[in-house]
């Protein structure tokens, strides 16, 4: 047991480790830790906005100076750096779910149960994988065991946690759960953590398939679960957050105080971030659950904040995209889009991108 430990530490310290330049995957990792080691100027200017046809909720990824975003509209687009289409591809509906890049591949999920595989240059389709219901959370991936290849796995509303063959997207196994499956299931390389609509947050073996542990959390999760350090941090429904160690399978702490939450958390060096349905940017301490701050928007924060360094960048329903201290609490910087954002930052070096319900792709950084 001591020896796993170690393992998962390790490998969750390896994913947590980032490229500056790059925020391939919602959250920025596997193990969906939020956190971006760049240091942002104090104001950010909008350096350009892209326009799609219809309310963005899909959140950016960012490879190689372009951007991935999906859109109501049912396009998934690749944007460069500048703000100019390089390719869109049209499903069949609405793309909410972040996209996903891995060794030129785009993979996104759609309203309608399809994971889609699309060359990342081209915007050519490779294969495609039908689940049974929607899928609304990002598809994440891992090595498999052999080390020989990678795979893919994603939540959906028919129930279960689909694992496929990144390569071929072909089935490897599913896990069949209780109620829908809303966010983006993260990984250490190991076990995959992730909530749903019973009420219920699973450990499941990625690697065999099989249920590691299942903890009861009262009430269904919408968002996505971080993981960093041995432990899984996330708020459900009830206006809940969570600590919990995943080798005693054992809840570290839990606050009660905020409302229902669909955003994920961020985790830094010595403090976790969350957004609430109540308005409210939570700060707590990480290794206790003691709040620190919180910050009040004009609107639900369904956005998942991201934290650079020493501040946080995170959306709001009130249309703006704000900055927050670290440390204290208090806004550095703001911007008024004027329509509400669910859409969460991809966050590199000089470079803030998100998407808002007017439909549109901002850009900002440094002029």
């Amino acid at each position: 047991m001591k020896k796993l430990i170690i393992i998962l530490l390790l490998i969750t310290n390896i994913s947590f480790a980032q490229d500056n330049s790059n925020w391939p995957c919602f959250r920025g990792n596997p193990s969906l830790t939020g956190y971006s080691n760049v240091q942002l100027p104090k104001t950010l200017k909008l350096l350009w906005t892209f326009k799609t046809e219809d309310a963005i909720k899909s959140s950016p990824i960012i490879q190689n100076g372009n951007i991935y975003i999906g859109s109501n509209d049912g396009y998934i687009y690749s944007i460069s750096d500048k703000g100019v289409l390089n390719w869109k591809y049209k499903s069949a509906t609405s793309i909410e779910s972040p996209p996903l890049y891995l060794d030129n591949t785009i993979y996104a999920g759609s309203l309608e149960g399809v994971v889609y595989a699309l060359d990342a240059k081209s915007g050519k389709l490779k294969w495609e994988y039908k689940t049974e219901g929607q899928i609304s959370g990002s598809v994440n991936w891992v090595i498999s065991p052999d080390k020989k290849s990678k795979r893919l796995f994603v939540g959906s509303y028919d129930f279960n946690f689909h694992c496929i063959d990144a390569a071929t997207g072909k089935p490897i196994f599913k896990f069949e759960t209780e109620n829908y499956i809303n966010g983006t299931p993260s990984t250490n390389g190991v076990l995959s953590v992730f909530g749903g609509c019973d009420g219920n947050l699973y450990l499941l073996n990625i690697n065999t398939g099989k249920l590691d542990s299942k903890i009861e959390i009262g009430t269904y999760m919408a968002a996505s679960t971080a993981i960093e350090g041995g432990r899984a941090y996330f708020g459900n429904y009830d206006g809940k957050v969570y600590s919990v160690d995943l080798s005693s399978k054992k809840i570290i702490w839990k606050y009660d105080g905020t409302a229902p939450s669909i955003s994920s958390p961020a985790v830094g060096s010595d403090k976790i971030v969350i957004g609430s349905q109540d308005k409210n940017v939570y700060c707590f301490e990480k290794s206790t659950g003691k709040l620190l701050w919180k910050f009040k928007t004009l609107g639900k924060v369904d956005s998942s904040p991201v934290i650079a360094k020493n501040v946080v960048i995170v959306g709001s329903g009130d249309g703006r995209i704000y900055m927050i201290d670290l440390n204290k609490g208090e806004k550095i910087w703001s911007y008024e889009i004027g329509k509400p954002i669910t859409s969460s930052p991809a966050v590199i070096k000089n470079m803030v991108v998100i998407g808002s319900e007017d439909g549109s792709v901002y850009a900002f950084g440094i002029k």
